[in-house]
């Protein structure tokens, strides 16, 4: 504790090693589970034509009892992708059980990836384009915002699912100027913002939204945009999750 005690300003002491390590696990868990469940509402509320974010604002006008969690392409980093298995994982070992809510929202934050390749289908239909061809590119690829970690970013599988359906994809992010995500020793060509014009892209995918992202020059672009961080307004020319 001592040694704690010199590198944080707060140390909560718990009975033991495994309280502590449950505490993070729990803390893991709970934004897991809420994250699915926005997820899988976000589903529903675009085939009801339902805002999804104006309804978690709506919600969060509560002053108690209400946590505001936003959907998203995936869920990425070490923590909430991996952690929550670790814990469903020894209950099941150990205790013979299944830990369904923990197993239900992997299920529902794993199938984002794919959910997002399925609109980006949607909306080429839309343009009368196959994705076999189509100029995709992916704006954002790290898995959280304004950072460079890349780690169980949903970002990976997208691109790979896109280019195996044949899209020629490509992407922005500006903590890289080189990514190859389908791990082949051949990086996908990196697009400047400024030059993401509807000749050059028939579809634009906001994965992340980094502070460092001239976003709104891509928005002013006229390009049709897939926005799956709510980030931009609903338009003829932008649509979201």
């Amino acid at each position: 504790m001592t040694l704690y005690q010199s590198l944080v300003d707060v140390v909560v002491p718990v009975s033991g090693v495994k309280e502590a390590e449950l505490s993070k696990l729990l803390e893991n868990t709970y934004r897991q589970l809420n994250i699915a469940l926005v997820n899988e509402l976000a589903r529903y509320c675009h085939e009801l034509e339902i805002d999804i974010w104006e309804v978690i604002r709506g919600a969060a006008t509560k002053p108690f009892g209400f946590q505001a969690f936003y959907p998203g392409p995936g869920i990425g980093g070490h923590c909430i992708p991996i952690d929550p298995s670790y814990l469903s994982y020894t209950v099941n070992a150990k205790l013979g059980y299944p830990f369904r809510l923990v197993e239900l929202a992997q299920e529902v934050n794993n199938s984002m990836p794919q959910y997002v390749v399925s609109r980006v289908q949607e909306k080429l239909n839309e343009k009368k384009l196959a994705v076999n061809g189509a100029s995709v590119v992916l704006i954002g690829i790290t898995y959280k915002a304004n950072i460079s970690d890349k780690r169980e970013s949903p970002a990976r599988e997208i691109a790979r699912r896109l280019s195996s359906l044949g899209a020629q994809v490509s992407f922005n992010d500006p903590y890289y100027s080189e990514w190859d995500p389908l791990n082949e020793g051949a990086t996908l060509p990196f697009v400047s913002v400024e030059k993401i014009v509807p000749e050059a892209a028939d579809l634009v995918v906001l994965l992340q939204h980094h502070d460092a992202t001239d976003v709104a020059s891509i928005e002013r672009s006229g390009c049709t945009i897939l926005d799956t961080r709510g980030k931009l307004a609903a338009s003829n020319t932008v649509s979201r999750l």
